[in-house]
């Protein structure tokens, strides 16, 4: 059998189930019909890494949502901005779409610990504590996230917690701390693959189910590696509020498309949108791009604060349902046309026997965008019926072969491409 087949067999497969917990299958959907898609579908969407590596604590089922300090307050941050955004969450209703994690970043902590060795909240920005702030946010049905790093310090130069790990898990067990994102500064140049395990068994010992989401900013290629020990790993460095940086991190994070699934996820950094450095464009491109690549979606603005134009792009249930699919494979970079490479076509398969597709204009003009089945792995003659995931509505007419849409500059143009019937296409 040809690898190509082979590959086939385990997406028709693994669009059949879930990965279980402790080995249990959970069925999830019909596989999709082998008549829809073409031979080149198993090559286009690459599933052969899909689910092998995942650590099976029964999180990140689909990828994590919520909110993280650094996008926007960086060393900024104290308890009522923490209460405040928790309340944010809930009266705007992003907390009912999934924005549920609530992530204190760097900065939280005492700049040395105390004479027992532990971790102590900083008495000025926390003064009630953290297991007090936990109570807070657990009381409006939402969790608690905190932030340690790999090495002696953290990148802000409070301490970090190698060697210090079995303490500090219990802790934030202790605490009630619902996630951990652990970083790479002052990492004393010992590798990953070394420094990062030890907080996973930590974790794990506590018996508390805490999130892991690692950040080691894709150093040591930890989609290759990192499934085993947490739940997320960051593969690029930092974000900024930039077109730049925003359009070469979604290029490096698509290297690793295949090693994405449900239990572990690659992370591009979290959003950025609403703060001010992008159009609104630019945003809605950047939300729909994580979105498709099954990133997590961590709102990075003051979300107390927020325009009814950023809520429009982050409260979109329809393009946070594409990330949230229950099928968990990443979507990808398919097909490239035009001056660099400016239009663009990314896309992915869904659960349903759909596909998601999205049409990116990254040129300098508004610019005509056109996907041929080819790129989808769809055979020419399949008739598919579209819905437009931005202006909330379904195209009329079934499109067969191709489709081209008007996409403004560094726009993005997002849709569900549902196959129909080999019998209803014939008429």
């Amino acid at each position: 059998m040809v690898k190509g087949s082979v590959h086939l067999l385990l997406f028709l497969y693994l669009s059949a189930i879930s990965v279980g917990i402790a080995g249990r299958v959970v069925p999830l959907h019909e596989p999709f019909d082998k008549s829809t898609f073409s031979r080149s579908f198993s090559s286009i969407f690459d599933t052969s890494k899909y689910g092998i590596l995942q650590l099976n604590n029964g999180l990140a089922r689909t990828p994590q949502m919520g909110w993280n300090s650094w996008n926007f307050f960086a060393c900024n941050i104290n308890e009522t901005v923490i209460k405040e955004t928790a309340d944010a969450l809930v009266s705007t209703g992003l907390a009912d779409l999934g924005y549920v994690y609530v992530n204190i970043d760097d900065c939280w902590s005492s700049l040395v610990r105390d004479s027992k060795g532990q971790l102590v909240p900083d008495p000025k920005t926390f003064p009630s504590g953290i297991k007090a702030l936990a109570d807070y946010v657990h009381a409006k049905g939402l969790k608690l996230g905190i932030y340690s790093d790999a090495g002696i310090f953290t990148c802000q130069v409070r301490p970090g917690s190698i060697y210090h790990e079995r303490d500090d898990a219990e802790l934030f067990a202790s605490w009630g701390v619902d996630y951990l994102k652990y970083d790479n500064c002052y990492n004393l140049g010992i590798k990953p693959k070394e420094r990062y395990p030890p907080m996973r068994d930590a974790l794990n010992a506590t018996g508390r189910t805490i999130f892991y989401s690692l950040c080691e900013w894709g150093v040591d290629d930890p989609a290759l590696w990192a499934g085993k020990v947490g739940n997320s790993w960051r593969t690029t460095d930092d974000i900024n509020d930039s077109w730049a940086s925003m359009t070469t991190i979604a290029d490096l994070n698509d290297k690793w498309a295949a090693y994405a699934g449900p239990g572990g996820w690659n992370d591009p950094d979290m959003l950025e949108v609403g703060n001010g450095g992008m159009t609104l464009e630019e945003y809605r491109a950047h939300f729909s791009i994580w979105a498709l690549m099954k990133a997590p979606l961590l709102v990075g603005c003051d979300v107390r604060n927020i325009t009814a134009e950023t809520f429009e792009i982050i409260g979109n249930k329809e393009v946070i349902d594409i990330n949230q699919d229950s099928l968990g494979i990443q979507g990808r970079k398919v097909h490239v046309s035009g001056k660099d490479g400016c239009r663009q076509v990314w896309a992915g398969p869904l659960s349903g026997h759909r596909l998601v597709v999205a049409l990116w204009n990254r040129c300098s003009k508004a610019a005509t965008i056109t996907v041929g089945w080819e790129v989808l792995g769809l055979e020419s003659s399949m008739s598919v019926s579209i819905r437009d995931l931005w202006k909330h509505e379904d195209l009329s007419g079934d499109a067969v072969a191709s489709f081209g849409s008007r996409v403004a500059v560094h726009d993005c143009e997002m849709y569900i491409f549902t196959p129909v019937s080999a019998s209803r296409s014939a008429v």
